[in-house]
């Protein structure tokens, strides 16, 4: 099924043609004019270079005059082999249809609205018969039975023209086109982008990218840059600080000689709060006693640090590197690049 864009919105044009699979373009001059365009041509010629096959308008009150237009915009410097001329179904559209592609010409027959229009279209020699699904159900008609009828009919009777399922609005309406078996699809951007997303893929990708991460991520590389590491001549009060300096509610506390006294903790500030009162702001970190920190080495991958959180139930743990501290890493950190 060949996927166009319908826009004329240049930044929306752009993007969607990065993709870099879309067949064509689809325009209108309603679009043209929303968009506040004077020139078009223009822009025609600006978009023939921007896509690989550009569908336009070709307007007039008979065959003859369709034609004319038909002709003047080649004239532009269109490609005939890239360029399709959209043309509303009527009796004179559909003997222009049968002119133009008599002369080699490529024709979309559209404003398609019943299954009359589309044999007259189809029997004509359009390239491509376009119902309008979205305004069709606005008026609520069956707009799916519409396009499946064509798209059979194509089939039954073997024309060698493709169904475009168009006025698409939302993205169920490209799973009817799927289904029904139509040839050609083309869709606003708004709706495009949203063909891939799901709910459970982005769920399934986000825990594809930790699980990744554990594996490859280095400790040292998962820690913040900040290195939270005081002496211990400070006052508890200086630790506080110093704490919320970093953002951090842990901060390892060092001996003159570098080596490591142990760890401080906001849950250690509250437990000697609670038990001896705000006097102990005043006392310095060395007097205080601490645990044997728990501590990791910088090089180890982040599923080692995951094992030693499980294992000893912390939520902060020393991050060393040739035995020296080099910051804290909290379990947050395994979640969060």
């Amino acid at each position: 099924m060949e996927l166009y864009l319908d826009s004329a919105n240049m930044k929306e044009i752009e993007e969607g043609f990065k993709l870099g699979f879309l067949d064509g373009l689809t325009t209108t001059p309603t679009f043209m004019q929303k968009e506040g365009i004077t020139d078009i041509d223009g822009t025609i010629v600006k978009l023939s270079k921007m896509v690989p096959v550009l569908q336009i308008e070709a307007l007039g009150s008979n065959a003859d005059e369709i034609k004319k237009e038909a002709y003047r915009q080649l004239e532009l410097g269109l490609d005939p082999k890239k360029t399709v001329f959209k043309i509303p179904v009527s009796l004179e559209g559909v003997r222009a249809c049968k002119i133009l592609r008599n002369d080699g010409l490529l024709v979309n027959v559209h404003l398609v609205y019943t299954l009359q229009q589309a044999y007259m279209a189809m029997h004509a020699g359009a390239t491509y018969v376009c119902p309008l699904v979205g305004r069709l159900q606005d008026q609520g008609h069956d707009a799916l039975s519409l396009v499946g009828q064509c798209v059979d009919a194509v089939d039954y009777y073997n024309y060698d023209t493709k169904i475009m399922f168009s006025s698409v609005r939302h993205s169920e309406h490209v799973r009817n086109a799927i289904n029904i078996g139509v040839h050609t699809i083309t869709v606003p951007l708004k709706v495009m982008k949203s063909l891939t997303e799901n709910n459970f893929t982005q769920i399934g990708t986000e825990q594809f990218f930790r699980d990744t991460r554990m594996m490859m991520v280095k400790v040292k590389e998962a820690i913040r840059p900040t290195n939270p590491v005081v002496s211990s001549e400070i006052t508890i009060k200086d630790a506080i600080i110093k704490m919320t300096e970093y953002s951090f509610g842990t901060v390892v506390v060092t001996k003159k000689d570098g080596s490591v006294q142990g760890v401080f903790t906001d849950g250690d500030l509250r437990r000697l709060l609670q038990k001896e009162g705000e006097h102990i702001l005043d006392k310095k970190l060395k007097d205080l006693e601490y645990k044997t920190p728990i501590s990791i080495d910088a090089n180890v991958i982040l599923n080692e640090a995951a094992a030693l959180f499980k294992k000893t139930n912390v939520d902060n743990i020393m991050v060393t590197d040739g035995g020296k501290p080099v910051g804290m890493l909290d379990i947050q950190d395994l979640k969060n690049d």
